[in-house]
C-alpha cells in the first residue's frame, strides 16, 4: 500500500550540492570546451572526425568506465570518465558545426528529461520501489515522449546481452512476462532441455535469451555478470598455471584431466 502524497517539490534550478564549488567546477567545464574546440580547429586528425568514426571511440571509452567501476578503481574511473567527457563535448561540437544542438542543449535536454522521469522526487508521485520507478518511467515515455509500439527506441547496435534484455524490459511494461522467477527458471530449464535434444545456433540462442530472462529477474546485469565470470576464469586459469609450475610441470603440455586438477585447485583458492 502506498503510503500519504508528499507535498510537491521544486524543481532545482542549480547545481545543488555542487554551490560551493560551482566557480571550480564551471571553470573546468569550460576549459574543456575551448580545448575541444581548439583541437578541432588545429588538429588535423579531430578536423577529420565524423560522428560515425568517432562512435566507436566513444563505445570504447564507455566499455572502459565500467571495467574501472567493476574493479573498484577510483583513481582510474576519474581518467575513464574523463576520456567519456570528451567524447561528449566532441559530438555535442559536431552537432553545433551542423546547427543541429550544441552542449548547453544536451545538457538542458537531459536535465529536463530527468526532472520530468523523476515526478516521485520532483512532483507529488509516490513510487516507493525501484520496479515502481521503471514502470513509471515506461508510462512517462509512452504518455508525455510520445514513443509508440511496445518495443519502443531499442537500439539494433546494442551488445547482444543488453539488446535481450532492454526487449524484455519492454514486455514487461505492458505485462508479457512470467510472474515470478521460478516461471523463468523452468522456461531456461526447457530451452537448455531442446538445445541437449538439437544442438544448434538457433537453440543456443534460445538458452541465451532465457538466461537474460532469469538474470532480469534476479535484477543483476547479464553483461556485467558475464564479464565477472570470465574475469573469474582467466584468474582460475592463471591459477591453475602457477600451481602447476610450483610443482614441476607445465600445465600447457598436461592432460586435460590433470589440468582440470590444477583448476579445482585454483577454483578453492580464488573462492
Amino acid at each position: 500500500m502506498e503510503g500519504p502524497r508528499r507535498p510537491r517539490r521544486e524543481v532545482p534550478l542549480g547545481a545543488g550540492g555542487f554551490a560551493a564549488g560551482a566557480s571550480s567546477l564551471s571553470q573546468a567545464l569550460l576549459d574543456l570546451q575551448a580545448l575541444t574546440e581548439r583541437l578541432r580547429r588545429d588538429c588535423p586528425w579531430d578536423r577529420e572526425q565524423t560522428a560515425r568514426t568517432i562512435v566507436p571511440h566513444t563505445v570504447e571509452e564507455a566499455y572502459e568506465v565500467a571495467d574501472a567501476a567493476l574493479a573498484d578503481d577510483d583513481a582510474k574511473l576519474v581518467d575513464e570518465l574523463g576520456d567519456l567527457l570528451f567524447q561528449v563535448y566532441f559530438l555535442s561540437l559536431l552537432l553545433a558545426e551542423r546547427g543541429a544542438g550544441d552542449l548547453a542543449q544536451v545538457a538542458r535536454g537531459v536535465h529536463e528529461k530527468l526532472v520530468r522521469r523523476h515526478p516521485h522526487v520532483f512532483g507529488d508521485v509516490e513510487a516507493n520501489t525501484a520496479d515502481r520507478v521503471r514502470s513509471n518511467w515506461e508510462r512517462i515515455k509512452r504518455e508525455q515522449e510520445g514513443r509508440e509500439g511496445i518495443f519502443h527506441d531499442v537500439a539494433d547496435g546494442l551488445p547482444g546481452l543488453l539488446y535481450a534484455r532492454k526487449m524484455q524490459q519492454r514486455a514487461k511494461a505492458v505485462g508479457f512476462e512470467y510472474p515470478d522467477l521460478a516461471g523463468a527458471m523452468a522456461d531456461l530449464q526447457d530451452e537448455l532441455r531442446e538445445l541437449k535434444e538439437e544442438p544448434s545456433g538457433e537453440e543456443l540462442g534460445d538458452v541465451l535469451f532465457a538466461a537474460v530472462n532469469v538474470a532480469r529477474r534476479l535484477e543483476a546485469d547479464p553483461e556485467l555478470e558475464l564479464r565477472r565470470a570470465t574475469q573469474r576464469f582467466r584468474r582460475r586459469v592463471e591459477v591453475a598455471e602457477a600451481l602447476a609450475a610450483a610443482a614441476g610441470e607445465n600445465w600447457m603440455e598436461l592432460p586435460l584431466e590433470r589440468q582440470d586438477a590444477y583448476f579445482d585447485q585454483a577454483k578453492e583458492q580464488t573462492e
